[in-house]
């Protein structure tokens, strides 16, 4: 099959390209590089069964004619980061829901499947943990920007569950839950690689706020085969995913661990919430993923453990650090 990739040079984008390629499949990565990296794509640039198009996923001509060309189209076009999302928030609601609007008006044009990736940011500050996917969601005030990011996924998930249920076209929802893994950059608020950056450099590890509060990390890699499955499976359509790792960690902790596992002689300090982002920031104390669903549906489950992921990523951070 010929997949297109919205996204395709980001993070997440490249490791899922990668993953297709292998599989024997054709791929096309849309992406404007303005936080995808054409580094990303070194090693798919050199395969003939892939191609890049630089542009904006708002590019009603250009994802059309993509999407046309296409067997079926993974949405990943957003905005990256707390950091990106809390300083740019015009951006991140207008990329994030005129983009979505794009792809699925093609896609409902071409007939072609679509999976969007959407965010456990979704969930906003409920407190009942584990998430699943019918829960109810409790956002912050209006006020916070951060908070842009989960009503725009959400606006997302509707779209896109609307055009199925109104013109049938195969659309399927997952939710990502901290997707970590080579090649992921700090630079708009990612804590592992930004814990492992500081580390290997013997700096300190920047914990912000007290650090009880405690996320589930799940590698690339293990992510990407699941929404290579979800994307070719019929009962997967019209529903809505968790997509992650259900294994808790403080942030505390994870500082801690890195620092362990990469020998750092590095400490570790909190830096307040308005010190870090620069104006008050709202947080949530917990984000577990429950992964009922995606096992019983497509039996998924993570191989790659906390210790083997910080590995990955430090192994990726010195290579970097040595060029």
């Amino acid at each position: 099959m010929n997949f297109l990739i919205t996204g395709g040079a980001g993070f997440i984008g490249s490791h899922l390209g990668e993953q297709l390629l292998r599989g024997g499949h054709t791929v096309t990565a849309l992406d404007d590089l303005s936080t995808g990296r054409k580094k990303n794509l070194e090693k798919l640039l050199a395969e003939p069964a892939f191609e890049f198009a630089q542009g904006s996923v708002e590019d009603v001509s250009l994802v059309g004619r993509l999407i046309g060309e296409s067997d079926a189209v993974f949405h990943l076009a957003a905005a990256v980061g707390v950091q990106l999302v809390v300083d740019e928030p015009v951006r991140t609601i207008h990329t994030t829901i005129h983009g979505t609007e794009v792809v699925l008006e093609a896609a409902h044009r071409h007939k072609r499947p679509v999976l969007i990736t959407s965010s456990s940011e979704v969930y906003g500050k409920g407190s009942r943990v584990p998430f699943g996917e019918d829960d109810d969601v409790v956002m912050g005030a209006t006020r916070f920007s951060r908070w842009s990011y989960a009503y725009s996924k959400g606006i997302d998930e509707f779209l896109g569950l609307a055009y199925h249920r109104q013109y049938d076209l195969p659309v399927t929802i997952v939710r990502l839950f901290n997707t970590v893994g080579p090649r992921q950059v700090g630079r708009y608020g990612m804590v592992l690689p930004r814990f492992v950056a500081s580390a290997v450099r013997g700096e300190a590890l920047q914990v912000y706020g007290d650090g009880t509060q405690t996320r589930c990390f799940c590698h690339v890699a293990d992510v990407a085969g699941a929404l290579v499955t979800l994307i070719d499976t019929p009962a997967a359509r019209g529903e809505v995913f968790n997509v992650g790792s259900d294994a808790e960690i403080s942030m505390n902790d994870l500082a801690a661990r890195v620092i362990e596992i990469t020998r750092s002689d590095s400490r570790i300090v909190h830096v307040p919430y308005e010190q870090a982002y620069g104006r008050s920031f709202d947080d949530m104390p917990r984000r577990v993923p429950k992964l009922d669903k995606v096992r019983r549906v497509i039996g998924f489950e993570p191989k790659h453990d906390l210790v083997s992921i910080i590995k990955s990523v430090e192994a990726d951070q010195r290579a970097a650090d040595a060029r």
